[in-house]
């Protein structure tokens, strides 16, 4: 009789383990979240929508998005992004407190909303500030005796607080397009086109050591806003000379500024901020000829926008253990529309599978202009109509609000074998792997997604973005 049962539960834990190994190979519950991004689609705060799908392995089809789980392009990515600016700052608080709250949630919220995750700001006036500024315009302030963020108290500053407000392991890094006028050979921070040969920040010790400590007088002042600053990035495009503000830095000067001034400065003000080289466009090859210089050793990484992913290819080639960030997403014109919008995918794609470990989308928010302070449009995320009080979703919003939801900071990017050349993300945490595919196409088209050896027929709807998340 003992024997029997000793059996019997011998048989039940065999058929309960085969029941667990099933189960762990069939493995997945598949969730397919979407953006839709046709002419005439209405965006809204919450573009994504989602919907369970019954998943079935079929046989093996080709051809598929192969997911190779063990071909890791980036083990840490830090996520998706857009940059800050005092235009925006303006547009955000001409709103009433409850339209921010409203649109801070939508924007930065990591629950149910967006959750932006690893964004930028400038060091002073971009090119969408109101107009050239810096924090110090007294000439000649070495000690920075009257440094000053006061004129960013009302903008940009409460665009900032808002952000962390919702989500408090929100990531910042910074860049000046320019240093301060009155450290440059031009004596301007912007005009660089009309007088190239000065745009340059004076090669003098003691400007050196005053622009040092002006970074570390904003950092501080910055954390006594709880803003943290968690990466600097030395100088906006190294290699332009623009009307706006803007500063022409040789990897040679960048590398003494670095090793002998920033960093010493910050180890004084005993910062944790890291230092990356950049951001480099690639046209010069400045960021190739940076880290042939022996101060490339004080940089934690190098910051990257504009280059073809044969750029960063022969940066991983040459030094395979350098970190790579991006920078500044495509500008476009001011249209905001869906045939941009649908051109997205490809540039984040480009990026995260070329070993980025994040993607910086560029303005968040601009006003109803959508026009710098120095005459041109550009694209954002939003428009806010200052004198109407209307907040405007704009197209671009929606593929990146999809995928900053779920390409989050810690997941890892994997590498996708795609079929005809077609452009495919995958991300993959503990406890799911997402796969990003697109459909352009005007009809539902159906593709193969393999992982692990088996194969799943997925649909997409029409002109849509899609993230298939298959959670274990």
């Amino acid at each position: 009789m003992k024997r029997n049962i000793l059996r019997l539960v011998s048989l039940s834990l065999a058929i309960s383990l085969m029941l667990t190994s099933c189960k762990k190979s069939d493995d997945y519950e598949l969730e397919l979240n979407y953006v839709i991004l046709s002419d005439g689609t209405k965006v809204t705060a919450q573009p994504v929508k989602s919907k369970a799908v019954i998943l079935k392995s079929t046989k093996k089809a080709d051809p598929s998005f192969k997911v190779e789980l063990d071909s890791v392009i980036h083990s840490n990515l830090s996520g998706i992004g857009g940059a800050f600016n005092e235009m925006g700052g303006e547009a955000f608080v001409s709103l009433s407190d409850t339209d921010q709250k409203e649109l801070a949630y939508a924007l930065f919220n990591t629950r149910n909303a967006t959750g932006l995750s690893n964004c930028r700001t400038a060091v002073g006036s971009s090119d969408f500030g109101l107009s050239a500024y810096s924090y110090s315009e007294t000439a000649n302030d070495y000690k920075m005796e009257h440094f000053s963020i006061e004129r960013e108290s009302s903008t940009l500053i409460p665009f900032l607080q808002a952000a962390y407000k919702e989500n408090h392991q929100l990531k910042m890094f910074a860049s000046p397009w320019s240093p301060p006028g009155w450290m440059k050979e031009s004596g301007k921070m912007d005009g660089g086109d009309k007088d190239i040969e000065k745009n340059v920040l004076k090669n003098d010790l003691k400007i050196y050591e005053a622009y040092a400590l002006y970074f570390s007088e904003y950092i501080k002042a910055y954390q006594k806003n709880g803003i943290s600053i968690n990466r600097l990035i030395i100088q906006n495009e190294t290699d332009m000379n623009p009307k706006y503000p803007g500063n022409d830095m040789q990897p040679e000067q960048m590398e003494e500024l670095v090793s002998n001034y920033i960093l010493p400065q910050f180890k004084e003000s005993d910062f944790d901020t890291e230092l990356w080289a950049g951001s480099f466009r690639g046209k010069r090859k400045d960021a190739q000829k940076f880290m042939s210089l022996e101060g490339s050793k004080n940089v934690t990484g190098v910051g990257l926008q504009y280059c073809p992913p044969s750029t960063m290819q022969e940066l991983l080639d040459k030094h395979p253990n350098i970190k790579i960030m991006h920078t500044e997403g495509r500008c476009e014109n001011g249209d905001n529309s869906m045939k941009q919008a649908r051109k997205r995918f490809s540039e984040v794609s480009d990026w995260l599978n070329s070993g980025s470990e994040n993607y910086c989308y560029w303005n968040i928010i601009l006003n109803e202009t959508s026009t710098s302070g120095w005459g041109w449009k550009q694209n954002s995320l939003i428009n806010i109509n200052r004198e109407k009080g209307e907040v405007t979703y704009n197209a671009d919003y929606a593929p990146i609000s999809l995928m900053s939801q779920f390409i989050r900071p810690g997941d890892q990017s994997i590498k996708v074998v795609t079929p005809n050349k077609k452009k495919a993300i995958a991300v993959k945490n503990d406890n799911r792997i997402v796969v990003f595919i697109e459909n352009m196409e005007k009809n539902i088209s159906r593709e193969n997604i393999e992982i692990a050896g088996k194969n799943y027929t997925v649909e997409l709807p029409t002109q849509s973005l899609c993230a298939f998340v298959f959670k274990k």
